[in-house]
């Protein structure tokens, strides 16, 4: 039962959520530009629920398998057409309106990151600021200087001002393999520069944190081992762990800090704990499993639980950071936009051999992260929608015939020669395409049976 609450419910809205903005996109300005829409159809399959609205009487269709969606417009090429119709007819139309009806679904999943991102940052949210920790030794920040307490102002010559912004940037350099200057604060308010190099980054294990591999660590103040949050649905919760809680023990070791606290649940992945903690000033012990969690190459355990921060760290530690409705616009466009480009490089780094390709997610991990993101709240939950909006959008847009940008590729080619692509090579396309994708699906499945297997 939990895990359909927590993880396939989460999965199904996403997927509903997103194939409905997608296809809504092709079925918006197919009716604009005066095309008639036939079905416009969720899932694929046995249709679970239909319903005919409009003048059109289109068919608005719930199917049985969830994964995809599909608008059938009215086209010559499927089916006879009524002669006072066949000026509707999606095959009628000049090949800039065919272009504007493909392209549109994954202008729509883009629109809808842009507008996520948009709304956030109008919102404002609680973010910590790019304070540095001590670095790791002998890493790359050892070697550029940087020293704990150090505040990183800008990253060539761009400001920042949460440490996102810095994970961001440094991972983006750090895949390009480039070097990058940092414009430093230290706890006295002197200024000076530093420079990171990238250069031997390695760009295969691109799911560990690339902060922390290059040895740029966030300062943590040293926190009382007592409770601020708990995960719903995460290992914590289920052993009865609550806010205000705080550990004495570990296993009958004393804890003395969260960070001694979180060293030892880091090291007992899938191994029970039992903790000692007061609550009201009674003592008691409750039994916790970590859950197992990859780190890069290492196997971690996580239980679910965050610190409480006082307000004096809270306050110097973090920043809320808010927009308004036309810069707010603007930075989604950008963090869309830079997301794609990404998504894009990291793909072209696949083709080429540089990144493995176990890094390409299927179904189970993508419900996984659903819930992951569904439990820690409704801002983790609509960012992962986004992030995923813009994924599909960009694996629609590769010229792969069976997806929007093989289509658009057909066009071009008509554009350029002046006359549509044959029925033949269309079909050899068609079966290129198919391979390219079950190829694809295989990697995917693969990939996500084997982090299954693995935790």
């Amino acid at each position: 039962m939990n895990l359909i609450v927590n993880y396939l419910i989460p999965f199904i809205i996403a997927l509903g959520l997103l194939i409905v903005v997608h296809e809504y996109g092709h079925y918006l300005v197919a009716r604009l530009c005066g095309v008639k829409v036939l079905r416009f159809s969720v899932g694929f399959g046995r249709s679970l629920f239909t319903k005919n609205i409009g003048k059109d009487q289109t068919e608005w269709v719930i199917a049985a398998i969830p994964f995809g969606g599909y608008v059938k417009m009215l086209d010559e090429r499927e089916g006879p057409v009524e002669a006072h119709e066949a000026h509707r007819a999606f095959n009628r139309q000049s090949v800039w309106r065919r272009f504007a009806i493909v392209v549109a679904g994954p202008v729509a999943n883009f629109l809808f990151a842009i507008a996520v991102y948009a709304g956030l940052f109008m919102y404002g949210l609680p973010e910590a600021r790019p304070v540095l920790g001590a670095p790791l030794e002998n890493s790359v920040a050892a070697q550029a200087g940087l020293r704990t307490g150090d505040t990183v102002r800008a990253v060539d010559g761009e400001a920042i001002t949460t440490w996102q912004e810095l994970r961001w940037r440094v991972l983006q350099s750090a895949l390009q393999r480039h070097s990058i200057r940092l414009e430093l604060q230290d706890e006295r308010g002197h200024l000076r520069d530093a420079t990171l190099d990238l250069r031997s980054f390695n760009a295969d294990d691109v799911e560990s944190d690339a902060l922390q591999r290059v040895g740029l660590r966030l300062y943590r103040p040293m926190l009382d081992p007592i409770i601020g949050t708990v995960v719903r649905g995460s290992p914590a919760e289920r052993a009865g762990l609550q806010p205000g809680d705080r550990v004495i023990a570990a296993d009958g070791k004393p804890v003395d800090n969260w960070d001694a606290l979180v060293a030892v649940v880091q090291a007992r992945p899938e191994t029970p704990m039992r903790l000692t903690i007061e609550r009201d000033g009674i003592r008691s012990s409750v039994e916790v499993t970590p859950a197992a969690a990859n780190d890069g190459q290492k196997r971690i355990g996580r239980m679910g639980a965050a610190p409480q921060v006082p307000a004096a760290h809270a306050e110097r530690m973090t920043i809320r950071v808010q927009h308004g409705l036309g810069e707010a616009l603007w930075k989604g466009l950008a963090k869309t936009g830079d997301i794609a480009v990404f998504s894009l490089k990291m793909l072209g780094k696949m083709l080429m051999g540089e990144v493995s390709w176990r890094h390409l997610s299927g179904p189970v991990t993508i419900a996984d992260f659903a819930g992951q993101s569904a439990q820690m709240g409704w801002i983790s939950y609509v960012t992962f929608l986004a992030l995923i909006s813009i994924s599909l959008g960009v694996l629609n847009l590769l010229p792969i015939p069976l997806l929007d940008g093989g289509h658009l590729m057909y066009y071009v080619i008509e554009v350029v020669k002046g006359k549509p692509v044959s029925e033949r090579v269309m079909e050899l396309g068609q079966r290129v395409g198919l391979a390219l994708l079950l190829v694809m699906m295989a990697f995917a499945f693969y990939n996500d049976l084997n982090r299954l297997l693995t935790g």
